[in-house]
């Protein structure tokens, strides 16, 4: 079996994110898994986020991420709030929060449910 298809028949899906395809975003670029695997409620992002990243939000999507990369003066903004963020941590981002990467990061993202790319709002 070929390690970059998916095997429904095995129990399991494998997603090598450096066979996905970028896709631009609000972010950035994001490279999204699992957006057609029936069985799997959400989609996993792998997104590399530019210095312009644009505030937006979901109505009906939850994302959660986790940080891989960051510059060292890397923050977000949720809503009027602009904390610090580093490697290792993570921040579950409700619907209709306002959200916004600041700084250069790469970033891990769980989205549920799956993502939808017609549920991102700009202001």
């Amino acid at each position: 079996m070929n390690n970059s298809e998916p095997s429904q028949a095995a129990g399991y899906e494998l997603a090598d994110f450096s066979q996905i395809q970028g896709v631009p975003c609000p972010c950035g670029t994001a490279r999204r898994a699992f957006t057609d695997v029936e069985d799997f409620p959400g989609t996993v992002h792998v997104t590399e986020i530019c210095m312009s990243a644009k505030l937006h939000y979901h109505k009906q999507l939850t994302e959660t991420y986790y940080f891989l990369e960051c510059d060292a003066d890397a923050q977000m903004q949720l809503d009027d709030e602009i904390i610090d963020v580093k490697p290792g941590m993570s921040i579950m981002i409700r619907p209709g929060t306002r959200h916004r990467a600041l700084g250069k990061m790469k970033v891990l993202i769980f989205v549920l449910p799956k993502f939808d790319p017609a549920d991102e709002w700009l202001d």
